[in-house]
């Protein structure tokens, strides 16, 4: 086992989509395990937000992954709202990389993403109609991310493969770190 992945799905989604099936599917071919959790009853929650409960959302992935930590190497991976989760915890919990598909960089009245300094692969659509691929491009820059832009929009449906395709180059590199 190489190690642990937590692969958070974006708001109005849910731990089966395409997305993270296929993020858990290339997970699995490198060695690493995951849990893609779900946080549908959360999105629900209309009444906290437009987004639903996301203080419950990081506390959930805030669980997950200080027990998944404490076992070894953990990578998070999200998209949109999971992404952002994502990016909030790194900045608790020890983990050896970041992987954020169409990451909100601004979020309403909700602190601007951050993440922690580890190797950060991002994943965008030019043509993103919630998040300005512009807005991602320079939060990028300022952390020196491999940034994907594609021609796509915010759900990057056209892009799963290459989403989880680039989720792998971050593992494999991941997993060079270790056995130098």
């Amino acid at each position: 086992m190489r190690g642990h992945c937590i692969l958070s799905h974006g708001f109005e989604s849910g731990p089966d989509a395409t997305k993270v099936t296929a993020l858990a599917e290339a997970a699995e071919h490198l060695g690493w395990t995951h849990d893609r959790p779900d946080y549908t009853d959360l999105d629900a929650k209309r009444e906290v937000s437009e987004v639903g409960d996301v203080a419950a959302r990081l506390e959930r992935l805030l669980g997950l992954a200080r027990a998944a930590a404490a076992r070894g190497p953990l990578v998070l991976a999200g998209s949109s709202l999971g992404a952002w989760i994502s990016g909030r915890v790194s900045l608790q919990v020890p983990v050896a990389g970041l992987f954020l598909m169409a990451p909100p960089v601004s979020m309403g009245r909700a602190p601007a993403i951050d993440a922690a300094d580890v190797p950060l692969s991002i994943v965008h659509g030019w043509h993103d109609e919630l998040i300005p691929a512009a807005d991602v491009v320079a939060w990028a820059a300022q952390r020196s991310a491999r940034l994907l832009l594609v021609d796509d929009s915010h759900r990057l449906a056209a892009h799963v493969d290459t989403s989880a395709g680039a989720f792998a180059a971050l593992l494999r590199s991941l997993g060079r770190r270790e056995d130098a």
